[in-house]
């Protein structure tokens, strides 16, 4: 007798073990996939809107952080450097005068950043167009932490000043005067 109720036992707990089954996986669902129509939605898409006032994650870091550029110092400059060689080169050119490798392969050249009108230029201009590109030049967001962005236009700004010195001026230059 007790053989037979644990056998009972058994099968009933293989049994829902087995009903819990099917011939669908995580993979394999019935889903919406993207653009699919859909009757559950009076507009007939599956894909809803975001809800309003929806902030993606670290938007508002990203967003502070753009707001203002940081203080400038020479850790600041160093960075900015290796990212505008990194992004900007290629077709600024390591001076910035619209000379990079890309222009000389035959890419249209951009604009010479000593050029009065971008000396006149606030800084967020710059910050502008690395963020949403201009021109044939495409955007940096996804490229460029905000923050770095606020870098390569510090150094920016550090080779349109060496460009208008002279180079009597130079620190270096004027240890080295009688």
């Amino acid at each position: 007798m007790r053989r037979l109720s644990s056998s009972r036992s058994a099968a009933t707990v293989v049994l829902v073990l087995l009903a819990g089954c099917s011939d669908q996986s995580m993979t394999v669902q019935p889903k919406y996939t993207t653009y699919r129509p859909s009757s559950l939605w009076r507009d007939g898409a599956s894909a809803r809107p975001l809800p309003d006032h929806t902030v993606a994650r670290g938007d508002l870091l990203r967003d502070e952080a753009a707001a203002t550029p940081p203080p400038v110092d020479a850790a600041l400059l160093a960075r900015g450097r290796e990212r505008f060689d990194i992004y900007c080169s290629p077709c600024h050119g390591l001076g910035g005068h619209g000379d990079g490798m890309a222009v000389q392969r035959g890419f249209p050249p951009p604009p010479n950043f000593d050029s009065p009108r971008l000396r006149a230029a606030p800084a967020r201009h710059f910050f502008d167009v690395v963020t949403h590109g201009y021109g044939v030049m495409y955007s940096y967001a996804a490229r460029v932490e905000p923050e770095d962005r606020w870098t390569i236009v510090a150094y920016i700004r550090a080779l349109q000043a060496s460009a208008a010195t002279p180079l009597a001026e130079a620190p270096e230059a004027r240890e080295e005067l009688p």
